[in-house]
């Protein structure tokens, strides 16, 4: 009996160390080989992708950004993570294989840049549950679908939903500047489709397309990719998580009006303005108020949750 604590400790000082708080060396190795073998087969997909990021930074520019951010949430979890033991599920296989078969067929014949990565996604969380197996893969499947926010949506979805988006930035403007300037007499607005008419005091009109000028709107991924980080990372109840998510959408087109607002009101002085880089700029410097904004939510959340726990308490 005397020698049970003994035994007890032995056992305990004889487990591996982990690195970083997460793995074994060997399993770190074994995970540096597999992510390698991942990259180099699915490398295609991620060349296209930087490609595509690099071109329309405006609208893709954040993928670059999701990995890292994945990486962040998995690292939140690290304490449960070290602490679950792994082994083969060796049922994995089946949808990692569909994920390559899929792969193959949307890239070289299909040559459909969204479906590929959907596909490398489907194979990405087979290996990892195949490797891993359930119980710690329930740790790891939240970062593992975030990454499908940084693939870039088919060119023909993206217009069927941002035309629709337009629409409601251009009325939402339309409102919001003859609210400014109708009262002042300075400018009136007329609207037709999704094109602004800005009346001067003197009659000139300055015809604004938001189509073109809103063009922000397609940046309604990056700020549903924000808005879900936000949720994760600063809330950890499902209906508080729920909630910033479904509030994404309409705080995108309530900061996408106030852009075109800004924009138009920037015409009255240059009606240049309207045109080139400047309502992309004006459309990152938006972005910022617009994280405030989710956090704000997010802090606003926690604190109606905080009386009703300390209630119980």
């Amino acid at each position: 009996m005397s020698q049970t604590p003994a035994t007890t400790r032995d056992s305990v000082s004889s487990q591996p160390p982990l690195v970083m708080g997460l793995c074994t060396r060997r399993g770190l190795v074994i995970a540096g080989i597999l992510g390698l073998g991942f990259f180099l087969m699915f490398f295609r997909w991620y060349l296209m992708q930087s490609r595509i990021s690099l071109a329309y930074p405006e609208d893709w520019g954040h993928a670059f950004v999701i990995p890292f951010i994945a990486g962040y949430i998995l690292w939140l979890s690290r304490e449960k993570i070290a602490q679950t033991t792994t082994r083969v599920f060796w049922p994995a296989m089946v949808p990692f294989a569909t994920g390559l078969f899929s792969y193959v067929f949307c890239m070289f014949i299909v040559q459909n840049h969204m479906t590929s990565g959907m596909s490398m996604i489907l194979a990405l969380g087979s290996l990892v549950l195949w490797m891993v197996g359930p119980a710690m893969f329930k740790y790891l499947v939240i970062p593992i679908m975030y990454l499908v926010l940084m693939i870039t949506i088919s060119e023909g979805y993206m217009i069927a939903l941002t035309f629709q988006l337009q629409l409601l930035a251009s009325q939402g403007s339309w409102l919001m500047l003859n609210l400014i300037g109708q009262p002042t007499g300075w400018f009136s607005v007329d609207i037709d489709g999704n094109t602004l008419d800005i009346i001067t005091s003197t009659g000139e009109r300055l015809p604004m397309n938001v189509a073109e000028a809103c063009s922000g709107m397609r940046m309604v991924v990056a700020f549903y990719a924000l808005a879900v980080a936000v949720a994760l990372i600063g809330s950890t109840q499902w209906w508080q998580r729920i909630a910033l998510i479904l509030l994404a959408g309409p705080v995108a087109i309530l900061m996408n009006m106030v852009r075109v607002s800004v924009l138009g009101l920037l015409m009255l002085g240059d009606p240049n303005l309207a045109a080139g880089d400047t309502h992309t700029m004006i459309g990152t410097i938006l972005l910022v108020p617009s994280l405030m904004l989710f956090l704000g939510i997010a802090w606003s959340l926690n604190r109606i949750m905080k009386p009703a726990e300390e209630a119980s308490a």
